[in-house]
């Protein structure tokens, strides 16, 4: 199949008959649900850019399997450059969405498991490497996004996954079968799951003795028997549900999780690439988290752009443009959004590659990316939000706006800048509101904190790369530590 049209994607997840459930009913209709199909035009966009070919250097990539033109959401990283332009793609469909565009889980699981499942099979002989491979062509083949879940709920963070009151609060193996295993559990926060063909999942953290049935990866149909998604609530979301556009900020595009469970699921054994191997499980959780961290330094950074975009907008509309403070606030704000986009870079040009034959990211500077963007895009938001002004939360509706009597009074008393429309200064302080307070919020600001790992877990990472005993090498060899005082061989030579 050659690449996919973002109708034809659309299409293929309708045709899917997913079980979403949202609001305490099931949703039938559920790619054009008024809450969905903002996440679903998002996820489209990754289509859609595919198809320009001023894009076609960041969107697609050429197969190291098939030879052909994929798009790079399905691809092998298999130089430095690849890395790169994986970010710099990111940053692109931040730019255009505004939003999550939800495909990067998926992209950054098959990198990971690339590399785990060649180690499993040289050290355990079994046949998961090549048995992933298949997968990987018929995802690029078929032009599929595929669901990257990784988060267990985890109950009491406590105990161990074999040890908790419940056994289904990780994601475990219940049977193992000549033909495969059956599995039960769920995954939380799933980034994009109703809006993906297919389910990668992994283990959550690194398991040890006892947790073999816990440590478990397969992939499987997004609409396989068992697979229930319950639908996550965002900030302002049922704004969606109302008839108008300016009060939901975002006109077009948003984020989308949701908490996917799995009741008995059966997995054939070609679809399985880990089942007990609790070795190897340490090392799946460390290279899918540093290459999700590595996405934060382009994806956070597109929003951003829009985000500095609407408060520059913002100022202008308020008569504000060229005070100081403005100015100050609109450079400092740009300056940690290039500092994300460094990191990422960073990042992918120190890049290696692995016996699998792909590239990892410099695992360091992953991690030193991701924590940069728990606190950066708080700190613009921030920003925004005083460039904005107060009117960003305590505007009317649109349709107070709307109305004959009403709307001119509004109208007349929320103006800007004379030669502005005051519905123009509205909609951008919308946009704003949305991006820092609203469902894009969760693609932006709480995602930055709690995507690819909390803050701790980037933290304890930094600590295990950052090799201080080769530090304190530096330090010793400068200070002449272990040398004799000048003094002291003076004195001795006399």
């Amino acid at each position: 199949m050659a690449l996919r049209t973002p109708d034809e994607y659309i299409k293929s997840i309708a045709d899917l008959g997913l079980e979403i459930y949202m609001f305490g009913e099931k949703v039938e209709d559920y790619t054009n649900h008024p809450i969905i199909r903002p996440s679903l035009n998002s996820m489209a966009m990754t289509y859609e850019l595919a198809q320009y070919p001023e894009y076609e250097s960041l969107m697609l990539a050429t197969s190291h399997l098939t030879g052909t033109k994929v798009n790079r959401f399905t691809h092998i990283h298999q130089s430095t450059d690849d890395l790169v332009k994986k970010v710099k793609m990111q940053r692109l469909l931040g730019q255009k969405t505004g939003a999550c565009f939800q495909r990067c889980v998926g992209m950054d699981a098959i990198n990971a498991l690339w590399s785990v499942t060649y180690d499993i099979d040289q050290a355990e002989g079994t046949e998961y490497h090549q048995r992933f491979r298949t997968y990987v062509q018929y995802l690029q083949e078929n032009d599929l996004v595929a669901d990257g879940a990784m988060t267990d709920p985890k109950g009491d963070r406590g105990l161990a996954p074999s040890q908790q009151s419940d056994p289904d609060l990780y994601l475990h193996i219940v049977e193992r079968r000549a033909d495969g295993i059956v599995v039960r559990g769920a995954k939380a926060h799933q980034t994009g799951a109703c809006n993906s063909q297919e389910i990668i999942v992994m283990p959550t953290i690194a398991m040890r003795e006892s947790d073999e049935d816990y440590a478990v990866t397969f992939s499987t149909p997004a609409n396989a028997d068992g697979i229930t998604y319950i639908y996550g609530r965002q900030s302002s979301d049922t704004r969606k549900l109302e008839d108008n556009d300016l009060d939901v900020g975002n006109k077009r595009f948003g984020g989308q999780e949701a908490l996917v469970v799995f009741d008995d699921v059966f997995v054939p054994w070609e679809r399985v690439y880990m089942a007990g191997e609790i070795a190897h499980s340490g090392a799946l959780v460390e290279r899918f988290a540093g290459f999700h961290r590595q996405s934060y330094g382009g994806c956070k950074v597109g929003v951003g752009d829009v985000l500095i975009g609407a408060a520059a907008l913002a100022a202008d509309y308020n008569g504000a443009a060229k005070a100081s403070h403005v100015k100050d606030k609109l450079i400092e704000m740009t300056h940690l959004n290039e500092t994300l986009f460094s990191c990422g870079l960073a990042c992918s040009h120190e890049g290696h590659q692995m016996p699998a034959g792909n590239y990892q990211i410099d695992m360091l500077l992953a991690n030193v990316c991701k924590q940069n963007v728990t606190r950066f895009p708080y700190e613009i938001a921030r920003l925004a939000e005083d460039l904005a002004g107060g009117l960003m939360v305590t505007m009317p509706s649109e349709q107070d706006l709307a109305d004959e009597k009403i709307g001119p009074i509004v109208e007349k008393y929320l103006a800007g800048q004379s030669a502005v429309p005051t519905i123009d200064r509205l909609r951008v302080l919308r946009l704003i509101e949305n991006l820092t307070l609203g469902t894009a919020a969760v693609g932006y600001r709480t995602e930055s904190m709690h995507g690819a790992g909390s803050p701790q877990a980037q933290r304890i990472m930094i600590s295990r790369q950052s090799n201080m005993e080769h530090k304190k090498e530096l330090a010793r060899a400068l200070a002449g530590v272990g040398q004799p005082a000048k003094a002291k061989r003076a004195a001795a030579s006399r």
